[in-house]
């Protein structure tokens, strides 16, 4: 069971899911850790205090209350969101905030700053995009194209240059959070509150389940095979050969707890794994040339 972090200050919404994903990940067998309180907010956690002035109080008369969103609800929406800004992209025109109220928000308005931020970060780590306001104040956005990132989040996210490389890294983080193996099924589960299906072709990913299943299993990122005595038929993934020669535990767990804003010590069983495999790699890197006869 992997303990939930300890809280060392606000996490992101973003944060809030992954760790949602990864709260039935088993612990490794040689590390056990205590539980540690959780830091997930109730579904009114992104909504400001209403003022008590005279006018708040004559607003609040002429318009009926917003009653607090579930998850699920700031789910869909920021998901809604995240595909509008991919699509007005295709156009390289400035997305306007006009338009984003009008044809995404809705009645979502009181929380659009929080709204924003939830996409701009899923924007930023899942599909490799920055949302940045094209002029201070203009109210108009853009998508700028992270993947040429500066070398600390290139270590940190093991960027290869590819619009992919954000739903590998989610993948390889949910495998190693949840004990090293995870059903097909629990990734799909995840990647649709992502906005990412695997029957649906995707505007950045294209095909997912074949990227998944196909490419990242031929390029050996993955290991894909069938789970015996399962009805109906399941399937598992587990790291390939090539992400321990490309990458490592304490890199994507890094990863991980940089979108839950988080240290990663936070995850005690975890980050203990990641240590003994940064040692292991240590002790089998050769010291130096051998001595020449």
């Amino acid at each position: 069971m992997l303990q939930k972090p300890r809280n060392r200050g606000r996490s992101s919404g973003h944060a809030e899911r992954v760790r949602d994903a990864s709260q039935n990940s088993r612990a490794p067998r040689d590390c056990v850790a205590e539980e540690a309180p959780s830091t997930s907010r109730g579904p009114g956690g992104t909504q400001g205090a209403r003022g008590s002035s005279p006018q708040g109080a004559r607003r609040s008369l002429a318009a009926p209350t917003v009653g607090p969103r579930t998850q699920k609800q700031l789910e869909l929406k920021v998901s809604e969101l995240v595909q509008f800004l991919l699509i007005k992209d295709q156009k390289k025109i400035p997305i306007k905030r006009a338009d984003i109220l009008k044809h995404v928000v809705g009645d979502y308005k009181d929380i659009f700053p929080d709204l924003l931020k939830l996409a701009a970060e899923r924007l930023q780590y899942v599909f490799g995009y920055k949302l940045v306001e094209l002029e201070p104040k203009s109210n108009t956005y853009i998508l700028i194209n992270t993947l040429e990132p500066v070398e600390e989040d290139a270590e940190v996210r093991g960027d290869q240059g590819t619009p992919t490389t954000g739903l590998l890294m989610i993948v390889l983080g949910l495998i190693f959070m949840k004990g090293n193996t995870i059903k097909e099924t629990e990734v799909w589960d995840f990647l649709r509150r992502l906005g990412v299906y695997p029957t649906k072709k995707h505007l950045v990913f294209g095909d997912p389940k074949k990227l998944i299943t196909e490419d990242f299993v031929r390029q050996r990122y993955l290991e894909y095979r069938r789970i015996p005595h399962t009805d109906p038929v399941d399937y598992e993934f587990q790291w390939g050969p090539r992400t321990n020669l490309e990458t490592s535990k304490m890199k994507v767990l890094k990863f991980v707890a940089k979108v839950h804003n988080q240290d990663p010590k936070d995850w005690p069983a975890q980050y203990c794994e990641a240590l003994a495999d940064e040692e292991n790699r240590a002790r089998s890197q050769p010291s130096g040339p051998a001595p020449s006869s």
